[in-house]
């Protein structure tokens, strides 16, 4: 089963995760080159936001 869309999340949503989506989707309009940025500055943000969480 696919996860739910962002919008039907609700309440659940994290900013910086958040952020870090839209950065993905942002990046499908740049060449791969500047993709392969853009996903590895998202990944780098999930990453310290679920360790984050983790440590909580």
């Amino acid at each position: 089963m696919p996860p739910a869309p962002v919008e039907e999340i609700g309440d659940a949503r994290h900013p910086a995760v958040d952020a870090a989506v839209q950065a993905m989707i942002n990046a499908e309009a740049l060449s791969p080159a500047d993709q392969i940025a853009q996903y590895e500055a998202a990944y780098e943000t999930l990453r310290e936001t679920l360790a984050s969480i983790d440590q909580t």
